[in-house]
């Protein structure tokens, strides 16, 4: 390097010998240009040094920072994967589970966005008060996820239901898969995914099906008009009697509950295991159709009765003579 510097010298002094040798001859605009051109070209130089130096620092710092990032990914995956796993080994409810692991997902990957932002070379602090007075911006803009966040932790707290349980909101029904920050996601009986926000199920009404360990279930069968009741109500008696799914206690209910346009509505009540409603249900239905059928019993269908009014001469026509 000073080796450089040193030819350099060398040859800027030589020129400079050369130039004050021209100004005697009165060569000194040759020689002149010929100098702004060699000044030109090492300020280039130097530009083009400068540049090269910069660029490599910035490379460097650019690779850095992708480095720590792809880093920070797969050991915020490990340590995601191990919290799981003691969450599991401590037997954690499953809604807790789901919802603490999404938490420390996203803490995790904004302290990573910092660390990456600090490596670039900008300033923590000032990102950190950036962040800050945008803060406000954000969350009349974010107001709503953050109802949603709030109504995760109630949903936490109070438990109106499990990771598990089959629920049903005001326009929603599903099984609960896993409550998240912002939502909670409900697998339907047709296998649809739903993501329905926490703020909605924190506030509205919901309706859970797995609380209570038994369930009522309720028919109604229409018999027609002149049907024996007590006929009805002995062959549903020994139906009840012959599912041993069907709870004896509370006593199963048989009533007649409405004397419709067109039936005789005969209402059937039974108790059951959760698990066991809908089974229970169908097949009573199928038991009802086969056996009302073997023992006479008719189902009505709808009909209209219309009675024709007697047809009057009117006055001054012949009797005897049709209209």
């Amino acid at each position: 390097m000073l080796t450089k510097l040193h030819n350099k010298f060398l040859c800027y002094g030589i020129i400079k010998t050369i130039y004050s040798f021209a100004i005697k001859f009165d060569i000194s605009g040759s020689m002149n240009r010929l100098f702004i051109v060699l000044d030109a070209s090492a300020s280039l130089e130097r530009l083009v040094h400068n540049f090269i130096g910069k660029g490599t620092v910035l490379g460097w710092t650019l690779l850095k920072a992708v480095a720590l990032f792809i880093i920070g990914r797969f050991l915020i995956g490990l340590l995601n994967k191990l919290i799981r796993k003691v969450l599991t080994k401590r037997d954690i409810d499953p809604s807790v589970k789901t919802f603490f692991g999404s938490l420390v997902n996203i803490v995790l990957t904004i302290l990573l966005i910092i660390s990456v932002v600090g490596v670039l070379g900008i300033q923590t602090t000032s990102f950190a008060a950036l962040i800050a007075s945008a803060g406000v911006t954000v969350g009349v803009a974010l107001s709503g996820n953050l109802s949603n966040f709030a109504g995760g932790i109630i949903i936490l707290l109070f438990k109106p239901f499990r990771v598990g349980d089959y629920i049903e909101t005001s326009n929603y029904g599903g099984t609960v898969k896993e409550i998240q920050i912002f939502h909670t996601i409900l697998a339907t009986s047709d296998n649809r995914v739903i993501y329905v926000p926490n703020g909605s199920l924190s506030s509205g009404v919901v309706t859970n099906y797995n609380v209570m360990s038994t369930r009522r279930v309720e028919w109604i069968f229409g018999v027609e008009y002149g049907e024996d009741y007590e006929k009805v109500k002995k062959v549903l008696t020994g139906l009840v009697a012959e599912d041993s799914r069907i709870l004896a206690e509370p006593l199963p209910l048989i009533a007649l509950k409405q004397l419709d346009a067109s039936s005789v509505n005969i209402m059937l009540r039974g108790w059951v295991k959760r698990s066991d409603y809908w089974s229970v249900y169908f097949d009573m239905n199928r038991k009802v159709y086969e056996t009302f059928n073997k023992k006479g019993i008719g189902f009505p269908f709808p009909q209209l009765t219309v009675h024709a009014a007697p047809q009057v001469a009117p006055p001054g026509l012949p009797e005897g003579e049709e209209l």
